[in-house]
């Protein structure tokens, strides 16, 4: 016998709307597949009088939104932030033994142990499929498809908006600031980009990653995060010479000495990679395993349609009674990782230096180079250009990061360095 349950939606944005859409639309469907016919019958948004291209005069209006925490056995939020009336209503609805839907991934990231372990205290589910990379089905993977394996890695282009800009950067050979002020002309982009492009936004999703890969709690603190504002179409285009595209990364990893790393920063991977050739707003997450080796899962990582079908899916799971754990084992045994300095990492670098066209440069730089243990692979140096000083672009051997970071700074203090260094780690993913 198909059952019924209620839903209350909070947030009516274009993923909030859609979901809306997509849940009467396919009403029929959605009942064949979970057992339980799924009626929205509470929502709440900001502004009661905005057209969103959906019916709702049907349901009942909460203009708080923490109100919808005991109107309905599921409650979805999409409203987002990491605090106020996202948090307060989930922790709401979780302490009344409501099930939880959300796409609200810093506030999974904040207090994802805390929800998790309420959710297991009261009997109720907590979801978050569309937190991470959209409509790509990753968490699900990791903790049902990929359970089996011991994770080691997990590498992904995890912000659509970075990587739309990069990629455009390297196809058109355009500067960074035109190239985003088009990005925000086409709705790729806010207004205020800083989540997007200073690494923010994709660290929120590595730090949940991070816990379903490694069985530990959400550290959003921990992680080494660096944007792409500096990136200029120079060095797209030295990239491009050297073999290689630039991307803006998230990495998680266990390291040797049992700690894990995260870091979201750009990164040079090889052109014929296969993370390489995910272009524009695509999302990718790539996972090492010990049983499976590597898997890349790849797709549209935002928009109305594919997290709307991201948060569809885990109120169909809801609706099953699938209570795998939130973070893939029960909330009291995942406890907090020992994070893993970023001074301890060994990659290989890239280096732009501007530099007056001076006897000697080359060969100081090359000295301080070996100073620090370090050794060249290979070496740029096109004739100056009467506009501006000359380019010196270096690829190093793998190195470690202390190494090259005190490297850099002597190197900047040199009276023939025109700019800050430009130094993007290169990653073999």
């Amino acid at each position: 016998m198909t059952e019924r349950l209620t839903l209350a939606i909070a947030g009516l944005g274009t993923v909030g709307a859609e979901t809306v859409r997509l849940l009467a639309a396919h009403r029929d469907l959605y009942a064949a597949r979970s057992g339980a016919m799924l009626d929205v019958t509470c929502v709440s948004a900001r502004d009661r009088t905005k057209d969103r291209g959906v019916a709702l005069d049907s349901y009942d209006w909460q203009d708080d939104p923490v109100a919808c925490a005991d109107k309905a056995d599921i409650v979805v939020e999409l409203m987002g932030g990491d605090s106020g009336p996202a948090y307060d209503l989930v922790k709401a609805a979780l302490t009344n033994g409501k099930s939880v839907v959300t796409a609200n991934k810093a506030l999974i990231a904040k207090h994802g142990a805390e929800l998790a372990e309420l959710a297991e205290k009261h009997g109720a589910i907590l979801r978050f499929e569309a937190a991470v990379a959209g409509g790509i089905p990753i968490i699900d993977a990791i903790t049902h498809g990929l359970s089996a394996n011991r994770f080691t890695s997990l590498a992904g282009i995890l912000n659509g908006t970075a990587n739309y800009i990069l990629t455009t950067m390297d196809k058109e050979g355009r500067d960074f600031d035109d190239v985003l002020a088009e990005a925000q002309a086409k709705g790729y982009a806010e207004a205020d980009p800083t989540f997007d492009i200073d690494g923010i936004d994709a660290a929120h999703k590595l730090a949940i990653l991070t816990s379903l890969a490694f069985g530990c709690t959400p550290d959003f603190a921990a992680i080494h995060i660096e944007g792409i504002r500096s990136i200029t179409r120079r060095d797209s285009a030295y990239a491009k010479e050297l073999g290689y595209v630039v991307k803006l990364l998230g990495i998680t990893e266990q390291t040797a000495d049992s700690g894990i790393r995260q870091r979201v920063h750009p990164c040079l991977v090889a052109a014929d990679s296969p993370i390489a050739r995910i272009d524009g707003a695509f999302n990718a997450v790539q996972c090492f395993g010990n049983a499976i080796g590597r898997v890349l899962l790849e797709g549209p990582g935002a928009g109305a349609g594919p997290t709307a079908s991201a948060v569809i899916s885990d109120i169909l799971q809801v609706a099953r009674g699938n209570r795998t754990p939130a973070f893939m084992q029960p909330a009291t045994a995942c406890k907090a990782a020992t994070p893993a300095s970023m001074d301890s990492l060994q990659t290989r670098y890239y280096l732009r230096l501007s530099v007056l066209d001076q006897p000697g440069v080359l060969a100081e730089i090359t000295r301080i180079f070996a100073e620090h243990g370090i050794s060249v692979q290979s070496l740029i140096q096109h004739d100056a250009d009467a506009n501006r000083p000359a380019d010196i672009v270096m690829t190093t051997h793998e190195t470690q990061e202390s190494s090259m970071q005190q490297a850099v700074q002597t190197i900047a203090r040199m009276q023939a360095i025109c700019d800050q260094p430009q130094l993007i780690r290169i990653e073999p993913v």
